[in-house]
């Protein structure tokens, strides 16, 4: 990040916030125990990912695995929201997440050719471009900048615990807007939509929700992105109407049935995969577009999203 890249930043977030980010990076970047809500980070620990490959090899499931993490599927999620205005009912979002583009070279591919085959109105990304925590971001960038051009524009972002805050420049400088506990106000046929987006909650924790919603009128339609669906309580507790997350990769390796060996989340597990409901506040958490730790999905495929609001 450069000394102006530094300075825009800092101007627009907050100096404080873009500090204690960037100094909670340099100190916890690749802590494998504590730091954040969870206090063990499998994502961290390399040498156990070396590990698992190697027994994933030994038992011939390796190969099929690589082959289940670039089989996209693409899932349709249907919203009903009471008082949602006649402008936006239609309205279709499609949600990525977890990209994790430096996991597997065949990834970025397979996302262009799935979006290729999807009508949407916006796009966003739920966080994790990288599958690495730390180090280097060029490829991931240069991955980004392959697949932008496939997206119907506009596309909106939140950071996830895998990402930098020094990737917000090159992010945007290809086109993506990333909100960092920030929101957005899309005119969509003369109606309003409001789009909220906070920072990483998992393991950054610098999330801040009040900031996010600052400004929203209560009565509008408004939507949350976090990386992680750990924050639902206090975000049902916001005015929200939908909460869109990632995080879990909904187990990426799990039994017969979909039942996740680990979700890597403090939440229980009806909120680690799909649609969901607390209070007023309905969510979905994506099982995840990419995959992280090793590159190799069981009964678990990855998805993209199309979100589809409709009138109640």
């Amino acid at each position: 990040m450069t000394e102006d890249d530094y300075h825009n930043l800092s101007r627009r977030i907050g100096r404080l916030h873009l500090k204690q980010r960037l100094g909670i990076e340099r100190d916890s970047e690749s802590r494998v125990f504590g730091q954040g809500l969870n206090f063990f980070h499998i994502e961290n620990w390399y040498s156990v990912h070396s590990l698992m490959r190697t027994v994933l090899k030994a038992t011939a499931l390796y190969g099929r695995g690589k082959r289940n993490a670039l089989d996209i599927r693409i899932r349709h999620h249907e919203v009903t929201i009471p008082g949602l205005p006649t402008e936006l009912n239609g309205y279709t979002l499609l949600q990525l997440s977890d990209v994790h583009l430096d996991m597997n070279r065949g990834i970025t591919a397979a996302i262009i050719k799935q979006l290729q085959k999807v009508q949407y109105d916006l796009c966003v990304i739920t966080g994790d471009f990288r599958a690495q925590t730390y180090g280097p971001f060029g490829r991931v960038l240069e991955a980004m900048a392959e697949i932008f051009p496939h997206f119907h524009q506009p596309v909106y972002c939140v950071l996830g615990n895998h990402d930098s805050i020094a990737m917000v420049p090159g992010l945007e400088s290809i086109g993506l807007s990333v909100l960092l506990n920030e929101n957005a106000c899309l005119d969509v046929k003369g109606g309003k939509l409001y789009l909220a987006g906070v920072d990483d909650a998992h393991y950054y924790c610098v999330d801040n929700i009040e900031k996010a919603a600052q400004n929203i009128p209560p009565e509008e339609t408004s939507i949350l992105l976090s990386h992680s669906p750990e924050i639902y309580k206090h975000a049902s507790h916001s005015d929200f109407n939908l909460m869109l997350s990632g995080h879990t990769h909904g187990g990426q390796i799990c039994l017969p049935g979909g039942y996740p060996l680990m979700t890597n989340a403090r939440c229980p597990n009806r909120f680690c995969s799909g649609p969901w409901k607390y209070h007023d506040l309905i969510g979905y958490t994506s099982v995840g577009t990419g995959s992280s730790v090793v590159d190799v999905r069981f009964n678990c495929p990855p998805e993209i999203t199309l979100h589809h609001l409709r009138t109640a």
